[in-house]
C-alpha cells in the first residue's frame, strides 16, 4: 500500500528545482524504481515531483555542436537502446541499455532514474535498520552476502544497479544538473557517492538537483566499445559481473583505454588495474590474461560471494579478445 503524499507538476526547470528543494519532496520520472520504494516503504515522501510536464526540454535525442550526443533524462531505456546515432556512435551505450531489466521497464523506465535508482540490498529494501537507512551497521558484513560488492565496500557494502552507468562512465560522458539558483556540469565517474563519505545518499545531488542533460562525447576513429553483463537469468536481474570497456585502438596496440566495472562496487567500479595493463601493449594472450588477473587484484570478497572472481576474470578475458578481434589483431 503506497503511503500518501502531495502531487505536483512543474512547468518549468526553475520550478521543479524549488519544488524538489523542499524537505521530503521526491522526483517522478518513469517511476519503475520509485514505486517500489513507495511500497516498501523504504522512504516516504511529503510530495512527488513529476518531471512528466517538462518532456519538451528533458527527452530526446540529438546531436550536439561538437559532434557528440545529447541525451534528455527522460529518454526511456528502450530509446536509447534502439537508437541508430548511439548504436553506431557508442555501442557500449546501446548495448548496457539494452540489458536493463525487461522489455516492460526498459519502456517505462528512463535514463535518469537508471543513474539515480536506489540500491537493491535486501537489507536496505526490507525492514532492517541498516546503515543507508540511518542505522548504525550494515547487516551484509556477517549476513547474507551473496550479491554484495567486492571492491570498494567500506561502510556499506552495496553494489551499484545501474547498467547504464558504467557504459557512460567509460564513454566520457558528461551529467547536467539543474539547481534552484544554477546549474552544474560534472563527470559521470563523479556522479556516485562512495559510501565512506556519505552511507545514506547515491548521488552527489544537493537538495533541489536533478538531472536535466547527459553528453557523450565523439569518440574518436578507431574506438572498440562493449558492454558485457553477467547475470542469473536473462531478464529481470542485476548484474553479478559486468564491464563497461572503450578502447581506442591502432594497428592492433591499445593506445588508451576506460574500463569500468558493474556488480563490483557501491558505485561504477573505475578499473584502473585494466587500464594500465593493457594501455600501450596489443592484445595478446599474455596482455589478455594479465589484465583478467589486473580486474579482482584489489577485490576483498565477502563470506559467500567469492564466485564473482571468476567471473569477472572472464568477462575482462572475453572482452578483450573480442577487441582483439575487431581490431584483426
Amino acid at each position: 500500500m503506497l503511503p500518501a503524499f502531495a502531487y505536483a507538476r512543474p512547468s518549468s526547470l526553475k520550478q521543479a528545482a524549488e519544488l524538489l528543494q523542499s524537505q521530503g519532496s521526491q522526483a517522478l520520472a518513469g517511476g519503475t524504481d520509485l514505486l517500489g520504494c513507495l511500497r516498501e516503504e523504504i522512504f516516504k515522501p511529503d510530495r512527488l515531483v513529476s518531471l512528466g510536464g517538462l518532456e519538451g526540454e528533458l527527452r530526446g535525442i540529438s546531436r550536439g555542436s561538437d559532434g557528440g550526443l545529447s541525451i534528455g533524462p527522460l529518454t526511456t531505456i528502450s530509446e536509447i537502446a534502439s537508437h541508430p546515432e548511439i548504436l553506431k556512435r557508442a555501442p557500449a551505450m546501446a548495448q548496457a541499455a539494452s540489458e536493463v531489466g525487461s522489455p516492460q521497464l526498459r519502456n517505462q523506465g528512463t535514463l535518469g532514474g537508471n543513474l539515480c535508482q536506489k540500491p537493491r540490498c535486501w537489507y536496505y529494501r526490507t525492514d532492517f535498520d541498516c546503515l543507508r537507512k540511518g542505522g548504525h551497521r550494515c547487516f551484509a558484513l556477517g549476513g547474507e552476502d551473496h550479491y554484495h560488492c567486492i571492491l570498494g565496500g567500506r561502510a556499506c557494502y552495496i553494489v551499484h544497479p545501474s547498467d547504464t552507468a558504467p557504459a557512460l562512465a567509460a564513454l566520457g560522458g558528461v551529467v547536467r544538473l539543474e539547481g534552484p539558483s544554477q546549474s552544474r556540469t560534472i563527470p559521470i565517474k563523479n556522479l556516485h557517492m562512495d559510501p565512506a563519505q556519505d552511507p545514506t545518499r547515491e548521488t552527489v545531488l544537493e537538495p533541489g538537483e536533478f538531472i536535466s542533460r547527459i553528453h557523450l562525447p565523439q569518440q574518436p576513429d578507431g574506438t572498440y566499445s562493449a558492454y558485457r553483463k553477467v547475470r542469473a537469468r536473462r531478464s529481470w536481474d542485476f548484474a553479478l559481473a559486468g564491464a563497461a570497456v572503450v578502447l581506442e585502438m591502432q594497428g592492433g596496440t591499445v593506445n588508451r583505454a576506460s574500463v569500468y566495472l558493474s556488480g563490483a562496487a557501491p558505485y561504477p567500479w573505475h578499473a584502473s588495474d585494466v587500464e594500465e595493463a593493457i594501455t600501450g601493449r596489443k592484445l595478446d594472450q599474455q596482455t589478455i590474461e594479465a589484465a583478467a588477473e589486473a580486474v579482482v587484484r584489489k577485490a576483498r570478497p565477502l563470506t559467500h560471494n567469492g564466485y564473482k572472481i571468476p567471473l569477472f576474470k572472464g568477462v575482462i578475458r572475453q572482452e578483450l579478445e573480442k577487441a582483439a578481434a575487431w581490431s584483426g589483431y
